[in-house]
């Protein structure tokens, strides 16, 4: 190689180190997404539930309530022959019965999101309430009444016509409760992480 040729290979060498820089920058892999991003996309509020997500969540409440009620009937029983006192008694159980075990899976739900255990207990008795809220004050007063007279209407057996009455007022109840259910769930109630209960920090 002569004197005049030593500049131009190294002018062209100088030439082809930016497009090799340029190369390993365009095959350079993107960062991966945090982990937190992850789980957040992958657990959206919105998504759709299933039956069987509607199923795990009320039945264990349901079959709780109906046995409690027959167990609080049959001790009224024992102590009086009065109807309508064994009728409230019945109702008490099962209410109680019902209520105790969603309590019981909300608060756990949310003991893994509020601080304390006392502001878990305080957001489960507020979900309690806006989950099924609206629907024992639909059931109690209006759906329910208008459900059990129909079916007594409908069916000629007074037993049938009763238990058709309560199948169609559960599935109504359950449709608000769900439907309740699923805006806490929207709107970020139900799921509120940990910032919403630490302190602001100043940016």
């Amino acid at each position: 190689m002569t004197a005049i040729d030593q500049p131009s290979a190294v002018t062209a060498a100088a030439r082809r180190e930016p497009v090799r820089e340029a190369r390993t920058d365009a095959v350079t892999p993107a960062p991966a997404p945090a982990a937190g991003a992850t789980v957040a996309s992958a657990a959206r509020p919105g998504q759709r539930r299933g039956l069987v997500f509607w199923i795990v969540r009320y039945l264990p409440a349901e079959i709780a309530g109906t046995a409690v009620m027959v167990l609080g009937g049959l001790l009224a029983t024992m102590w009086t022959d009065v109807a309508p006192v064994i009728a409230l008694v019945a109702l008490l159980g099962e209410i109680v019965g019902f209520y105790a075990v969603l309590a019981v899976a909300n608060f756990v739900e949310q003991s893994r999101v509020a601080r304390t255990r006392t502001r878990a207990a305080a957001r489960t008795g507020v979900l309690l309430v806006a989950e099924f809220g609206a629907a024992e004050v639909l059931d109690t007063f209006l759906i329910r009444p208008a459900a059990l007279m129909l079916g007594l209407w409908l069916v000629p057996d007074p037993l049938w016509g009763m238990l058709a009455g309560k199948v169609a007022a559960d599935v109504v109840f359950y449709a608000i409760a769900a439907g309740a259910f699923t805006v806490t769930a929207k709107s970020g109630l139900r799921d509120r992480r940990r910032s919403a209960d630490a302190p602001e920090v100043a940016s």
